[in-house]
């Protein structure tokens, strides 16, 4: 039995042509995949941008309805603070008790500040130092919490 390297060799171009070929279409599916997959990417990409763009739109708006609310607020309560409609007369109310408060500490604050010979920027230097230190615990909470306020009023038995 003979060996026929003239077929083998004519089945081997054939099989490499072929395997040549299905590379080829594999080699164009997957590019084209490839591309159908950027351009998705590429689209679900916009939108992401677009409804990030629509939220922050819509914060900025947000905003402009509250300060909005709190104008309408503010010229309700300079026109008809003194005699609100029943509906409103807690909310007045509780804006007038705030006022009076923080009147009453503005005066408590001059009044330290003459008699301690304190200056607006020693106390600007504390606000700053105090809005630094928001999130930090306080050391003098922790004593405070441990050692509990007796009351004066108790007599020992």
């Amino acid at each position: 039995m003979g060996i026929d390297f003239e077929v083998l060799k004519d089945k081997a171009v054939v099989a490499a042509q072929n395997g040549v070929t299905r590379v080829k279409e594999l080699t164009e599916t997957g590019i084209a995949k490839a591309k159908e997959l950027a351009d998705t990417g590429a689209t679900k990409a916009k939108e992401l941008s677009e409804i990030g763009k629509l939220k922050v739109n819509n914060s900025a708006e947000q905003e402009a309805i509250r300060k909005a609310y709190s104008e309408l607020g503010k010229l309700y309560y300079a026109e008809r603070g003194s005699a609100p409609e029943a509906p409103y007369a807690d909310a007045c109310q509780r804006i007038t008790d705030s006022m009076a408060r923080i009147s009453y500490n503005n005066e408590r604050i001059a009044d330290i500040k003459a008699a301690g010979q304190i200056t607006d920027e020693e106390v600007e230097a504390v606000e700053a130092d105090m809005a630094a230190g928001e999130n930090e615990s306080c050391c003098c909470k922790a004593d405070d919490e441990a050692a509990p306020v007796e009351d004066e009023d108790k007599t020992e038995e």
